[in-house]
């Protein structure tokens, strides 16, 4: 480190600590609601990161290689926005006197797309680990890539702090193991150990080592007094000088520190402390009565440490611009990649990709990722160990391993979670566009880590496969039924169940496109190509739902397919011809792209006078009836499936046309 860790220093860093602790009590109390305990046990850590380990620049949050925080234990969330707030972020003492409050900055747990400053949107716990662990393996991704011997592009160090409840959640065991199996030494972990859950003690639920669990992770692991600025300045800054894998530094905290009568106990956990404890804690610390206090002094002080961190931004991009020279192709990659730019005549390449059909699903998507990867540096692939049947793998490039991180294949082992949580963190550096798989069924294991993609709109494309029951002698233990209305519920989450090549194809273009979070669902199966779904994105996929077949005069029936499905919907339609029955079809590739749609143009599909609306979809109904209405009729399954071939399990369950018929007339 260049500065001196003098006493003057600990002396102000001792006083930042306590303006926390003052600032977390006043707005929890204010809002009559909120978490004071950690804020108050992790303040020294708070006050030494941002007053003293961190590099940063809050006048450009987004500096690419700043040094990144995450309060994985989003309920201690006054401790981020107090940070924040001192080191000058845009976030005022107002917002913080907003804590809680409808449209405020301070939302009860950090929210990325609401905060300045805030890395990612935390509070169930355990993922704001796996989103660090993302960013760590990113940083180091773009290190390998970008860093010549002259120029470190990429040298930054992700620190996140978790709590009890974080490492006792599941989520946490996958990604720290994934973690010391890669070797991600710019990742520092800040265990905050005050053996308090918001029940009790933490030795009612929980009595682990978890510190030999650590270190059999492979990870380095230190013990320090959490309160004790030399200990915390002594073990990190070790770490930051001489770190060759993940480190945890277990940091024993009193939950509530200062607080006379609640300090060390649960009631410091998860509700105010009271007016009269309030008054009384600021007396023990010696912190003015006033509400919302902040000393000059520590204002001074952050300034005079923005100061010294903006000019080593400018360094940073002097040496950006030396590097642009003796590297240009490297600062092409890196403008593609920042900017996330897609490939120029994106749906018109894709069109002309030659995909021998008919396929699966999954097989096409492979083609078609495999394709892209050449044009789009930014894309990245991952499988929780089913690659080999998921198909996300990208055949020209290597596999990510331990310390080795030129690939662009990641094996995440059978970790669904930990992934989810891990790609989500990747996308965070906004320099890559992550893509991972496994089956439909397990997207289960993975839902809250989408949903939070989704609640940030953060571009991860989830590619899932093996999406009906047509998967079929697994059995239905891996055989979808509700995965699709479950998925289809999550808002911001674009559900993309394609049939035949084309579809497929612009079902990637969808994902490309879109700032959010997609889910691409892919037979394992050969599907039928209709020839009528070879149509330009904007009046195809593009519109979520459009038809592709119109009945031959007042329409009888209007079929609504998708996926593998769709083929189905065609053959039933012809048969209802046949029996003086005119039938339009509608492939529905996107219900939330659909959803979009002017009202105009969803009248011309699904509105009037058009007959009974039928859904044909080999899973659960739910997510139906908005389109076919009370009294329509949905071909789906109405319970679990069996173990058998497709075949036979089609006709098990009703998917053929002969029993669809038998339901229509």
């Amino acid at each position: 480190m260049e500065k001196t860790f003098d006493e003057a220093t600990k002396q102000i860093l001792a006083k930042v600590a306590n303006t926390i602790r003052g600032l977390s009590m006043d707005a929890v109390q204010k809002a009559d609601s909120g978490h004071p305990g950690l804020p108050m046990g992790c303040a020294e850590m708070g006050a030494y990161l941002y007053g003293y380990a961190m590099r940063y620049n809050p006048k450009d949050s987004h500096w690419p290689n700043r040094d990144i925080f995450i309060l994985s234990a989003g309920h201690g969330s006054m401790l981020l926005y107090s940070c924040l707030h001192l080191a000058g972020y845009d976030l005022s003492l107002e917002d913080l006197k907003n804590f809680r409050q409808l449209h405020s900055k301070t939302p009860g747990h950090p929210e990325a797309h609401e905060t300045d400053g805030v890395e990612t949107t935390t509070g169930p716990l355990g993922q704001g680990l796996g989103n660090g662990v993302g960013m760590a393996l990113a940083y180091k991704i773009l290190a390998e890539k970008f860093n010549t011997p002259e120029y470190k592009i990429f040298d930054n160090k992700v620190y996140v702090l978790v709590s009890d409840g974080c490492i006792m959640e599941g989520c946490t065991a996958e990604v720290s193991s994934f973690a010391g199996h890669l070797q991600l030494d710019n990742l520092i972990v800040l265990y905050d150990a005050n053996q308090i859950s918001l029940d009790g003690p933490l030795s009612d639920a929980c009595t682990e080592d978890t510190k030999m669990r650590y270190i059999s992770y492979g990870w380095d692991v230190k013990e320090v007094n959490g309160n004790d600025l030399d200990e915390l300045h002594k073990a990190v800054s070790s770490v930051r000088q001489n770190q060759t894998r993940p480190t945890m530094i277990i940091c024993h905290t009193i939950i509530g520190k200062g607080s006379p009568h609640k300090a060390g106990s649960a009631k410091a956990h998860g509700s105010p402390l009271g007016e009269d404890e309030v008054k009384a804690t600021k007396q023990a610390l010696g912190i003015p009565l006033e509400d919302f206090y902040v000393p000059q002094a520590v204002t001074d002080f952050f300034a005079g440490k923005i100061s010294a961190d903006i000019a080593r931004e400018e360094k940073w991009k002097n040496d950006l611009e030396g590097w642009s020279r003796a590297y240009p192709e490297k600062r092409r990659e890196y403008d593609l990649m920042r900017g996330d730019v897609l490939p120029e005549g994106l749906e018109e390449k894709l069109t002309a990709l030659a995909i021998k059909g008919p396929t699966s699903g999954r097989k096409a998507s492979q083609d078609v990722t495999n394709y892209l990867a050449d044009l789009m540096p930014q894309l990245y692939s991952g499988s929780a160990d089913l690659s080999s049947s998921d198909y996300t793998a990208l055949k020209k490039f290597p596999n990510i391993t331990p310390g080795d991180f030129k690939g662009r294949n990641i094996k995440f082992g059978v970790r669904e979670f930990g992934m989810a949580t891990v790609a989500t963190g990747m996308r965070q550096t906004h320099m890559i566009v992550p893509y991972i798989g496994t089956f439909l069924t397990f997207s289960d294991y993975m839902r809250n880590a989408i949903r939070l993609a989704a609640l940030m709109k953060r571009k991860v494309v989830y590619q899932f496969t093996h999406d009906s029951i047509f998967l079929g002698e697994d059995g239905p233990t891996h055989q979808p039924i509700e995965q699709l209305a479950s998925l289809r519920a999550i808002p911001h989450l674009h559900v993309l169940r394609p049939a035949g090549i084309h579809e497929v194809k612009m079902a990637w273009v969808a994902a490309l496109s879109y700032h959010g979070p997609s889910c691409i669902i892919l037979s394992r199966q050969n599907v039928v190509d209709l020839p009528e779904t070879v149509v330009p994105y904007a009046s195809g996929v593009g519109r979520g739902g459009y038809i592709i077949k119109r009945e031959s005069a007042k329409a009888a029936f209007t079929l609504i397919g998708t996926g593998s499905e769709l083929p189905l919907a065609m053959e039933v339609a012809v048969e209802l011809e046949k029996r003086g029955m005119p039938t339009r079809v509608v492939s529905m590739p996107c219900t939330e792209l659909f959803d979009l749609q002017p009202e105009e143009y969803r009248n011309s599909v699904l509105g009037g006078d058009i007959g009974t609306r039928v859904s044909i979809e080999a899973a659960g109904d739910m997510s139906w009836y908005k389109y076919i209405g009370i009294d329509g009729v949905a071909i789906c399954m109405e319970g679990f499936g069996a173990s058998a071939p497709a075949s036979i399990l089609a006709k098990e369950f009703g998917f053929t046309v002969d029993a669809i018929l038998e339901r229509l007339l």
